[in-house]
């Protein structure tokens, strides 16, 4: 399958502007946008952006990257006007209007049975079997914004922060706007489906009981942003192509990293907490930043081992506030990669679509003849090969301990669908080896007939026939 990448390249060398260094507002980069289309990955060192360093910290928060998307000709005045800086999707969207492209329309329009049917799902939005992909076609491919904003406002946590309204709903379009939609998996849809699932685990007596609004409020914060402007691409991937996230990390939770800068800057760009004490705000950008790093897959077993020495020593008290954190963060971390312990219905889709991620990144590693991950090689893997692997050494570990801290109904069910899961994979893939062999014994049977064949017309030729690389003795003659 042709992986379709037709975003142009956006050349780096024009001067930065003032505006740009001076500004302290959101700038996310859309890595895939130059990664994907330069002719060589290796080059992206060579390249130059815009960096806008926080004077607080002197850590690099944006990235910009500079130019119209348009080829060839130069920016028009109306585009030398603006000067809002915008995420990648968003300048896309922003350059299309400029240069009088019409907007897509969306293949149906929303009407009162379609937002009363989301209504209705949202009052089961605690419920483990909640299908956020009926709701978000329900919501018009609106589910973040819409699931987030309902789960804020009944928390009571809208009116308790006193934010303010427009400003909240502005962050929550942008943070959605910023999500890759071309991402099989890593979209606004996973990012709301996480939210989800952040709720119900929230929504666990030992969690309900304990957390403070200011946690809740971090949680659903990092659960909608925790993926915020995902290339499409591993960390891996990043590092072996000299990528500027790379590089500015230094190798080091290098997407963890990029989604946590880049909610700080949507809510910085958007003031939604502009009215706390600068130092509160300070504080809630570090906690989330805390939250977002925690679901590095390579810091797994770290987080998994002091998870299960707190339990070993039953020595976690959610009175403490670090304590509490720290459950948020395994929580998170659940939340992430929880597809597997969905029903089957939803938990083979979500499969399906990290699996083809996987496999588009791979085919990328192929054209540019670089080394391809072990779990992107299309040809050598299955959908049901990764995920049972996938389930064994990750999930079934997290999940384990979560069920020893959380022992509830809930948790059981995780267990149970993940069971069955594993055991439809396993299915399948029997199903395809009994395919594969029963081919194999077939064509070898068609190879044998041709071979019989072939040697049963030279022993024809050699008893007196002709053979059709012989000249008949006649044509000699004459």
């Amino acid at each position: 399958m042709e992986v379709c990448y037709q975003l142009p390249v956006l050349p780096l060398d024009r001067p930065v502007p003032k505006h740009v260094l001076s500004r302290r507002g959101a700038i996310s980069f859309s890595s895939s946008s130059s990664l994907f289309g330069a002719p060589d990955p290796r080059q992206l060192s060579q390249r130059r952006g815009a960096i806008s360093y926080d004077s607080s910290d002197q850590t690099a928060l944006y990235i910009r990257m500079l130019a119209r998307l348009g080829c060839g000709s130069a920016s028009s005045a109306p585009e030398r006007r603006v000067h809002r800086l915008l995420s990648f999707q968003r300048y896309l969207h922003s350059s299309r209007l400029l240069r009088g492209v019409p907007q897509q329309i969306p293949l149906h329009i929303l009407d009162e049975d379609y937002t009363g049917q989301a209504r209705c799902m949202l009052e089961k939005v605690g419920n483990w079997n909640f299908d956020i992909f009926l709701f978000d076609r329900l919501t018009n491919g609106n589910s973040l914004i819409t699931l987030t904003f309902h789960l804020l406002n009944q928390y009571g946590l809208v009116e308790l922060f006193q934010l303010d309204m427009v400003k909240l709903w502005r962050f929550l379009v942008m943070v959605q706007e910023d999500y890759h939609s071309d991402n099989p998996y890593h979209n606004a849809v996973h990012a709301a489906d996480v939210t989800q699932a952040m709720y119900c685990y929230m929504q666990e007596p030992m969690l309900a009981k304990s957390l403070t609004s200011y946690d809740i409020l971090l949680g659903l914060l990092a659960a909608a942003t925790h993926d915020l402007d995902h290339p499409g691409v591993n960390q891996p991937f990043l590092i072996k192509t000299d990528h500027y996230l790379a590089t500015l990390y230094r190798n080091t939770s290098v997407l963890e990293n990029h989604h946590w800068k880049s909610a700080v800057g949507l809510l910085r760009e958007t003031g939604l907490f502009f009215h706390l004490p600068a130092e509160d705000r300070l504080s809630m950008e570090r906690e989330l930043g805390s939250l977002i790093l925690a679901t590095d897959i390579s810091r797994q077993n770290d987080y998994l081992s002091r998870f299960r020495l707190h339990l070993d020593q039953e020595n976690l008290c959610l009175s403490n506030a670090s304590h509490r954190h720290f459950i948020l963060q395994m929580a998170l971390k659940c939340a992430d990669i929880c597809n597997p312990c969905r029903p089957w219905e939803l938990s083979k889709q979500w499969s399906e679509k990290v699996t083809e991620e996987f496999f588009q990144q791979g085919d990328i590693e192929r054209k540019h003849t670089l080394e391809v991950s072990s779990l992107c090689d299309r040809e050598n893997n299955t959908v049901g090969n990764i995920q049972i692997g996938f389930m064994t050494y990750v999930v079934e570990p997290l999940f384990a301990e979560w069920a020893r801290f959380s022992d509830t109904r809930l948790s059981q069910t995780m267990l149970g669908h993940m069971g069955l899961n594993k055991a439809s994979w396993g299915g399948l893939q029997q199903e395809q080896t009994t395919v594969s062999e029963e081919a194999e014994p077939s064509t070898a049977s068609t190879d044998d007939e041709d071979g019989t064949a072939r040697r049963s017309g030279n022993t024809s030729t050699g008893a007196g026939g002709t053979s059709s690389k012989e000249i008949p003795q006649g044509s000699r003659e004459s």
